[in-house]
């Protein structure tokens, strides 16, 4: 018998992205046969950005290891007590845009999404310029992530991503969304 349910968790955090003005658009569960990794992916976009240019990918990565481990340490306890809370999964947030025309500057960029995701949700900014043929003028594609830890035992316990979490990635969102009409 598990002692954790990380599909639910996957469902009650799709839930918990409806709650703070995302549409889930899609989703995947990935399962490695050698290692029996998982990842679970959750696609989102602010409501209003249902026709927009900007995604934001949550994935979910699932260490067997770290399960097992977790699960040793709940069954070596009495039922009425939790283990240390030192077992995480990574859980990133990547917000992607198409190729666009007039790419932004990206310390300029950078700088902006600090200020939005604070100490709290630190992003990584990345961009590709690319040339659709020698005569084109590059296109640029931004990829933004912020990288979290999600606890097991607070999986177990029912503690979702906290709500300040969902609600910076809504304003990264949207301001990316805004932005983006500069951009294209």
């Amino acid at each position: 018998m598990a002692v954790i349910d990380i599909a639910g968790f996957v469902a009650d955090l799709k839930d918990h992205a409806l709650e703070h003005g995302f549409h889930v658009h899609d989703e995947r569960h990935f399962v490695e046969s050698y290692s029996l990794r998982q990842t679970f992916e959750v696609d989102v976009h602010p409501e209003e950005g249902c026709e927009g240019p900007v995604d934001l990918y949550l994935a979910l990565e699932v260490d067997p290891r770290v399960l097992l481990g977790f699960e040793d340490a709940v069954v070596a306890l009495p039922e009425d007590e939790d283990p240390q809370d030192a077992f995480f999964f990574p859980l990133n947030f990547t917000w992607a845009l198409p190729p666009l025309a007039h790419g932004p500057d990206l310390l300029v960029l950078a700088t902006e999404l600090a200020g939005i995701g604070g100490v709290d949700l630190p992003l990584e900014l990345s961009a590709i310029d690319s040339f659709p043929s020698a005569t084109d003028a590059p296109e640029r594609s931004l990829r933004i992530v912020a990288h979290q830890r999600v606890s097991l035992l607070k999986i177990r316990v029912g503690e979702e991503v906290p709500c300040e979490t969902l609600d910076r990635c809504l304003v990264v969102s949207r301001y990316l969304l805004d932005q983006a009409e500069r951009w294209l």
